[in-house]
């Protein structure tokens, strides 16, 4: 188990990729973010998205099942998150892109009120096959400490 004693502030961390297809584009589109440039060839083409784009919330949410992939197979003695910040979309990520999720650890503060928890906070990137960055936010995340 890794625990928050465990975090090394500056580690950077590849979390993993994820490929990501037309149909879970627009399956996601179709759910929660219907706006046409999500949805139809024809709409996207007239923006200058230029064709079928995942949303934003949809790279947010494939960019989270690739951390927590991870954190769940290493054991991570995580507790989630209260929050994120300076969340950016810095450039549509389109079907057949791939996607590479990675975190640096900024900075890490133990509870002051919960002495069985830490938190840390970490900046995350999200590139696509081009090395270009998609996404990126900087996220709080709460940790268990090691048992005593």
């Amino acid at each position: 188990m890794i625990y928050f004693e465990d975090l090394v502030i500056g580690t950077e961390t590849e979390f993993g990729t994820y490929d990501v297809t037309r149909e879970e584009v627009i399956d996601f589109a179709r759910k929660y973010d219907p706006q046409p440039f999500h949805l139809s060839d024809e709409a996207a083409a007239k923006t200058h998205f230029g064709r079928i784009a995942a949303s934003g919330w949809h790279t947010a949410a494939m960019t989270m099942g690739v951390i927590a992939r991870r954190v769940v197979d290493e054991e991570r003695a995580g507790l989630g998150s209260p929050g994120i910040d300076e969340l950016r979309w810095k450039k549509p990520v389109y079907p057949g892109d791939t996607i590479t999720v990675r975190g640096k650890i900024l900075e890490k503060t133990p509870s002051r009120s919960k002495p069985e928890i830490g938190s840390f906070r970490t900046e995350t990137t999200v590139t696509n096959q081009h090395g270009e960055t998609v996404m990126t936010f900087t996220s709080i995340v709460l940790m268990r400490r090691r048992p005593a």
